[in-house]
């Protein structure tokens, strides 16, 4: 049973979003907006309501309006202040008072474990989540990071977060085995974007994890794997193999905004989930379809 209450969550956010560019050629992805906010802002706000503390930021040079967002703006704030902005004076400073933020910088973007394991030293030798900047994971309930969490104060060593993803879908993710009681499972064995037909499973690990420090020092052993990378999938896989990998089948929606179509969706959905814009924006919808 894990012992140690994880406050630090890393959020490797270096990619340089091709799949929606020109959008993003100025423009980080993760800052895109999602409604009227960005999305790395829901997911930020996700790990704080699941009692996260310290955000580490990995971050690529062209970036740095991340590193803003996430920081007060003295001229911004005195000017809506000076005007009685008092609604939108609050949510420009809630982003900067959300938790404690610092940016490590990745260098080479060599895949997803080369990118948790430049946070080593600003993490420490403590367990710590992982949350990745296109998965917007909506729970009506308890948050998805708080389901893993649960999940890991019961049974330690690593958890991730799981979705069944159709069968002509499973060769673009890592996939799962193992035995399944309710909603988790003992995980017993990882592959990372398996071959078309060659899945153990159709369960895939998707945008949250939580790990413990040893995976560093797994990380610094860890070859470079699918697509020349060093694969976080693959270090998890020794995890795996000691007995020490759990998944969470956690209840919630998963999208996907990582890509145009993946983020309309959540558009859409969220701005039904919304009182003060779910009528008119249903109206536009059906409006839409009609013509």
């Amino acid at each position: 049973m894990a012992a140690a209450r994880v406050t630090h969550a890393v959020f490797p956010l270096a990619g340089l979003g091709t799949r929606f560019l020109p959008a993003t050629k100025a423009v980080p992805k993760e800052l895109l907006p999602l409604l009227d906010r960005p999305c790395l802002d829901y997911i930020v706000a996700e790990a704080v309501e699941a009692g996260i503390e310290d955000m580490v930021f990995v971050l690529a040079r062209g970036k740095g309006a991340i590193e803003d967002h996430f920081s007060r703006d003295a001229e911004l704030e005195r000017y809506l202040e000076e005007r009685g902005k008092a609604d939108l004076l609050a949510e420009v400073q809630r982003a900067a008072r959300l938790a404690r933020f610092v940016s490590v910088r990745q260098n080479q973007t060599l895949g997803l474990g080369h990118a948790v394991y430049s946070a080593r030293h600003a993490v420490g030798t403590q367990p710590f989540a992982v949350l990745l900047g296109d998965d917007i994971i909506h729970c009506p309930g308890r948050p998805a990071l708080s389901q893993l969490l649960d999940l890991w104060a019961q049974t330690g060593g690593c958890v991730v977060a799981l979705v069944e993803v159709p069968e002509d879908q499973t060769h673009r993710y890592g996939i799962c085995a193992g035995r399944i009681t309710g909603r988790r499972m003992h995980v017993t064995g990882m592959v990372e974007k398996p071959p078309a037909g060659t899945a153990p499973s159709r369960l895939s690990i998707v945008g949250r994890y939580v790990l413990p420090p040893e995976i560093f020092d797994i990380l610094a052993k860890t070859r470079p794997g699918s697509g020349g990378e060093i694969q976080l999938t693959d270090a998890l896989a020794v995890l795996a193999g000691r007995g020490q990998a759990w998944g969470c089948l956690f209840e919630g929606r998963r999208y996907d905004t990582g890509n145009v179509l993946g983020w309309l969706e959540a558009t859409v959905e969220l701005a039904l989930t919304r009182p003060d814009l779910a009528p008119r924006a249903r109206e536009i919808l059906q409006a839409a379809l009609k013509r």
